[in-house]
């Protein structure tokens, strides 16, 4: 699909609570609430295969940014599902895997182009039902027996209307109410001539084919992208796929509590296991669930790296040793890490430094305890998605997360990643499953390398003091106003760059900081929050007045993407 595939996103891309749409299937345990189910990919943890029993679908990536958006429609509806690349769908996987469904996803390239990703063809005789989107349409097209070309002016970019054609098909059911449906393309080449035993369901200006179903073999492609926000209706077409496929919705999160802990048990046995905590929900989620498996045979270490916020550590250390009585040891590392971090500007080996260091720390404590033979993470699945580059394919490595990247053999210890497979807003249903209190589960994110990645440029002692004090003025700013909970992260940067300022009858020459607020659902898109200017003038006359070492405030108003959403 050349030669762009740039989707843009929204504040509320899926909606302000996922769980709020209507589901396949409602938990009796849950009340009828819809929680999600978690998604694999080609590392996948051993969690993913204690799922069996479960109804499960295939999402086969060839390399879209966006791939992820499709589980998440999926999620919505209660239904498993895994994404792994297109070169390691092979027929052995697939017989192994035995889904259900499969669909293929969008992607950067031409499938006429030499190397471009294929799935194998087995896909297409296994029996199951299969909907292409996008380069995933233009793939099936290629392999079936259609045309796919580039040119003739029929690229689109952005919104585009489709409107109904030939005879009606179940995939469309509440579609086309007022003759026309809006979608979001993002296609260069297009489909010229279909593959034998497909009709044409919809067109749009420039896709003549933009809806297409072969209704005997239940395959069915569009050229649109349906799990975007631009695409309304995109999560009832989803919806009427799984149902055409045959799924009862049978996947909660409290189902995927008690397998966790069972998974968790059979792989950790009777050994010992130290839990990175870092205070953040992720974390803390994986302690109090690997706790809930295994007891006395985990231990936390709470890691201070002198890079936590202002009273983060008396906090974090406090809530766990008096609330949930876990097995706790507070290390204290601030002058290891941040002599280590001396002089170092550049945000990828600032990254490394922090995740080596956190290494070596849990190192010494697992000697320190004895028989240590599993180190426990919060690490989530966008973590992997921007560590970890698409392997034989296209998207790209956005920045390394300190608790990606595997062990040094040294260790001779084993991972267990019990959220490996979760977003965000997946962990927080959990977290409510495990009897965490709402206050503590709708906190922020905060990174493992905490402050590092948002002092731009060298670090400095002074510098992160000045941070602490302006962010704890900033998210008092937002306490106060009552917009904590609706805000995904909020906190300050302090800019590595000095400007001139006037207060009183003096000169002043001081850091300079960025104001950063974003909505977002699970991390993997957001967009800056619209403050009111009165709010930001209030905002930035406190932090001026009351921290020492600023005198400018500036906000950031870059949405993920183009950026992330921290600075580094």
């Amino acid at each position: 699909m050349a030669p762009k595939t740039d989707i843009p996103h929204n504040r509320l891309l899926f909606g302000k609570n996922i769980h709020g749409e209507k589901g396949l299937m409602k938990s009796a345990s849950q009340g009828g609430s819809q929680p999600p189910f978690p998604l694999a990919n080609a590392a996948a943890s051993p969690y993913s295969r204690a799922m069996t029993q479960h109804e499960r679908l295939l999402i086969i990536d060839f390399g879209s940014q966006v791939t992820q958006l499709i589980a998440r429609r999926l999620r919505e509806l209660n239904v498993y599902c895994e994404i792994h690349p297109f070169n390691k769908v092979t027929d052995a996987f697939l017989a192994d895997f035995a889904p259900k469904a499969v669909i293929l996803s969008g992607g950067p390239s031409s499938v006429f182009a030499e190397g471009a990703p294929m799935p194998p063809l087995n896909v297409f005789k296994i029996g199951v039902p299969v909907l292409g989107i996008c380069y995933g349409q233009q793939v099936m097209m290629h392999c079936l027996g259609g045309k796919v070309e580039r040119g003739h002016g029929t690229a689109e970019f952005g919104r585009a209307f489709v409107t109904p054609a030939g005879d009606a098909t179940p995939i469309l059911d509440g579609w086309f109410a007022d003759g026309r449906e809006q979608v979001w393309m993002s296609h260069g080449d297009h489909v010229s001539q279909l593959a034998p035993g497909f009709e044409v369901c919809g067109t749009s200006p420039n896709a003549p084919f933009a809806i297409t179903a072969d209704p005997a073999r239940n395959f069915y492609a569009v050229q649109f992208h349906p799990e975007v926000h631009h695409t309304p209706k995109g999560a009832k077409l989803y919806e009427n796929f799984v149902r055409l496929a045959g799924f009862t919705g049978d996947w909660t999160m409290g189902a995927y509590r008690e397998q966790a802990i069972a998974q968790i048990r059979a792989q950790v046995g009777d050994k010992r296991v130290i839990c990175a905590l870092s205070g953040g929900v992720d974390s803390s989620v994986a302690a109090v669930l690997i706790h809930e498996a295994i007891g006395a045979q985990l231990t936390c270490v709470y890691v201070d790296h002198g890079l936590m916020r202002e009273g983060e550590s008396e906090q974090v250390v406090s809530m766990f040793r008096e609330h949930y009585n876990l097995p706790l040891i507070h290390a204290d590392e601030s002058e290891l890490f941040l002599g280590k971090l001396d002089g170092v500007s550049d945000p990828e080996t600032k990254r490394k430094i922090i995740g080596g260091l956190f290494i070596e720390v849990f190192e010494k404590h697992a000697r320190a305890i004895g028989g240590v033979e599993f180190l426990a993470q919060g690490t989530l699945y966008p973590d992997v998605i921007e560590s970890v580059s698409f392997s034989g394919g296209p998207s790209v490595t956005i920045k390394s997360h300190h608790n990606v990247g595997g062990l040094p053999d040294r260790m001779n210890m084993q991972l267990v990643e019990p959220l490996r497979e979760l977003f965000k807003d997946e962990v927080r249903a959990l977290g409510r499953e495990l009897g965490l209190p709402d206050s503590f589960i709708g906190r922020h994110p905060f990174p493992g390398p905490g402050l590092a990645i948002r002092c731009p440029g060298e670090i400095t002692r002074e510098k992160l003091d000045i941070l602490r004090k302006a962010d704890a003025v900033f998210i008092d700013q937002i306490r106060k106003h009552g917009l904590y909970d609706e805000i995904w992260q909020a906190f300050v940067a302090i800019l590595p760059v000095r400007t001139v300022g006037v207060m009183g009858d003096g000169r002043t020459y001081d850091f300079a900081c960025a104001l950063r607020a974003v909505t977002s659902v699970d991390g993997m898109t957001a967009d800056y929050y619209p403050f009111t200017h009165d709010f930001l003038g209030e905002t930035a006359t406190r932090i001026i007045n009351e921290v020492q070492g600023i005198n400018r405030v500036t906000y950031d108003i870059t949405s993920k993407p183009p950026g992330t959403i921290e600075w580094e």
